[in-house]
């Protein structure tokens, strides 16, 4: 299709002295899905936050279907207009129901029986999205899994009423889906680009950009470094032109660590199959979200009915509920687990803190000049690095992972892994839980869960992605 649904020319946006954008040019056309991959801090969100109205640009020109935009592009006119976003960091009101965050979406919804009609507009989109999603439309937020928030939200962004739908922007929409639930996503994609409808597509699995795009954008640096058709793009390539290094999983993925005979953590459940995990393990959770993987998380952090020696510290992948202290600074809050080690004379030690923070913005490449900053002065990608840098700072033996990988750049997980398997290499014993099967492969031995038991555990010589997907639907895998 010709012309375009929304255009940049020249974009520019600081803040203080980051900048954060530096004269970008960007276009999505009519039924186009455009892909957009770049590093933690490249400036994705950035520019999707212009596109969607909630940040103003410093300077450049804004266009909307071939109008120049005159005065401040808001949510409002952005809404208007049909631009949709679905943020990384998600946004429906956590003490309203479903039905009720879709209200606050459509104006138009309104007078008698206004919550049966919102109610009925959710569950059809939530149907023909995510068929099977469990949710209903008078859920309250808070009280759903993550996972299930962001289909919601997903579902939100693509519920029309008297506003038009031209462009929705997805902020890394499967970051807390599972392997099932993301392919469902993407169909859809597909099915509503093939229906007129832009999407913008922002995740940092290549594997959804190259399979869903039809032009990928690369940004670095606040710049777009790189703009082609997907089908002219490899994942090497693609990796190489965001500017990490080429490196295949199979040949990052020596057995990791010492698995020494000392048990670590020792979970019984209700099934045949028990969790354990030995010093100097890696032990990975599979099987589709929602099944008992966090849950047993948990568990062992509270140490209740689990055997646990050591220890413990936990890494959140839904930071801003269960991870960061958005009040703290980045130092603190990657210094917080470790107070008690910091203490002389019963005072906390600042110069040893500070040592501390410092090293470790240094080890895990956290974007800041100034660690005194505060912590939501970081994209979501480097707000994850602060919360490894929490766990791995500390004195914990046992470090459990909730799927934390959200929002973090190839280039980022690479360097995580190294230090998982270094970490494990010196006896210290990750339980993680992750939605990417790719993942597993650092990964000893994995318990794939359903209906909040374990079916299987499968050892690194016998995990396959079909063993994976036929425990999380079967009753067991002998």
């Amino acid at each position: 299709m010709t012309g375009t649904v929304i255009k940049l020319d020249g974009a520019e946006k600081s803040f203080g002295a980051v900048r954060a954008l530096a004269g970008v040019d960007f276009s999505v056309r009519p039924g186009e899905c455009v892909g957009l991959v770049g590093h933690n801090g490249a400036g994705k969100s950035t520019l999707m936050n212009i596109l969607a109205g909630t940040l103003q640009r410093s300077a450049g020109e804004l266009s909307v279907g071939g109008r120049n935009i005159e005065g401040t592009w808001t949510a409002s006119r952005a809404q208007g207009d049909g631009v949709r976003c679905v943020f990384q960091e998600l946004s429906l009101c956590p003490n309203l129901s479903v039905a009720e965050n879709v209200r606050i979406t459509h104006g138009a919804i309104r007078g008698m029986g206004w919550k049966s009609r919102a109610g009925a507009l959710i569950a059809a989109k939530l149907d023909e999205i995510f068929p099977g999603h469990g949710i209903r439309p008078d859920d309250e937020i808070s009280d759903l899994p993550i996972g299930k928030r962001q289909m919601a939200e997903i579902a939100r962004a693509f519920t029309v009423t008297t506003e038009p739908l031209r462009l929705v922007i997805l902020d890394e929409p499967t970051s807390s889906l599972d392997a099932v639930t993301a392919q469902q996503l993407l169909a859809f994609v597909r099915q509503e680009t093939g229906r007129g409808t832009s999407i913008i597509l922002i995740s940092h699995l290549l594997g959804e950009i190259l399979a869903a795009s039809d032009r990928i954008v690369v940004m670095k640096d606040g710049k777009v470094v790189a703009e082609k058709p997907a089908r002219e793009f490899t994942r090497d390539s693609l990796v190489a032109a965001m500017g990490s290094e080429v490196r295949h999983s199979k040949t990052a993925t020596a057995k990791t660590g010492k698995s020494e005979a000392g048990m670590a953590v020792r979970v019984t459940t209700a099934g045949a199959i028990a969790l354990e995990a030995r010093k100097g393990e890696v032990i990975g959770l599979a099987g589709l979200a929602g099944h008992g993987q966090t849950r047993m998380l948990l568990q062992i952090y509270g140490r209740k009915n689990a055997e646990v020696k050591g220890a413990v510290a936990f890494v959140a992948g839904d930071r801003q509920s269960d991870g960061v202290f958005n009040i703290w600074s980045i130092g603190h809050n990657m210094s917080v687990r470790s107070v008690a080690a910091l203490r002389r004379l019963g005072l906390i030690d600042v110069k040893a803190e500070q040592n501390l923070q410092g090293e470790w913005r240094k080890r895990m490449a956290i974007r800041t000049d100034d660690v005194n900053n505060n912590i939501l002065t970081l994209s979501g990608g480097n707000q994850q690095k602060a919360l490894f840098a929490r766990a791995l700072a500390s004195d914990a033996t046992i470090i459990l992972m909730d799927d934390p990988m959200r929002g973090v750049d190839i280039g980022t997980k690479q360097e995580v892994y190294d230090m998982i398997r270094s970490e494990a290499a010196a006896g210290r014993t990750f339980i993680w839980y992750t939605t990417e099967f790719d993942e597993l492969d650092h990964c000893d031995r994995t318990y794939v869960f359903r209906n909040q038991g374990i079916v299987a555990a499968l050892d690194r010589s016998e995990l396959s992605e079909e063993r994976v997907l036929q425990a999380s639907f079967a009753e067991a895998v002998a």
